[in-house]
């Protein structure tokens, strides 16, 4: 463990972060990327900058493998125990397409995982080893329970990224550039939400 005594040193990831994002000099910026990087490989985690964070996260007991999608919106004061993951759903035809947003003041329990277009509302708790995949109002609570099997036909699988040649998903190893106009717009509009 290299980083996490430095990053740890220098104010916690938040921070670091922070100062990232405001820094001028190239020089302090690539040395700090660097710090940052090292600590997300180091604990296995994914922290993007792209992620929209209004304040503070407390990370309750480190960032350890914590995923968090470069779509997602967090609220100020916000904990997040360990293993959680806060993703995009990137399935085209699926009802969550699109990524999550968390009010402020939830609480995210141990190995919870937020996945697609939800909105969590302000001071929610999720427990742990949750899966939440809609939405939540202000001041409720989520908790694990029995899973429930939706049987749709004709499902793809297609998980959607953008690359130099547009948009497009693997199929057989391979980078296949969409053509459908329906689903290249409902993407171009997702793309436009995240900015």
């Amino acid at each position: 463990m290299i980083f996490s005594p430095v990053v740890k040193k220098l104010g916690g990831y938040y921070s670091l972060r922070n100062r990232y994002l405001k820094a001028k000099s190239k020089t302090v910026k690539n040395m700090l990327l660097f710090l940052l990087k090292g600590f997300q490989h180091e604990t296995n985690s994914y922290l993007p900058f792209e992620t929209n964070i209004a304040g503070p996260i407390h990370f309750v007991h480190g960032v350890y493998g914590i995923f968090i999608s470069g779509g997602a919106t967090i609220g100020k004061n916000c904990m997040i125990f360990q293993q959680v993951t806060i993703g995009s759903n990137m399935l085209i035809d699926s009802k969550g397409f699109g990524s999550p947003t968390l009010g402020d003041n939830c609480l995210i329990g141990a190995g919870a995982k937020i996945i697609g277009s939800v909105k969590i509302g302000n001071n929610c708790r999720v427990g742990a080893n949750a899966v939440v995949t809609c939405d939540m109002p202000d001041n409720s609570v989520c908790v694990a329970g029995k899973p429930v099997i939706i049987q749709k036909q004709n499902l793809t699988n297609r998980i959607y990224a953008l690359s130099a040649q547009g948009w497009g998903y693997v199929e057989n190893s391979k980078f296949v550039v969409e053509t459908d106009t329906v689903i290249l717009q409902k993407l171009q509009q997702q793309k436009v939400q995240k900015e």
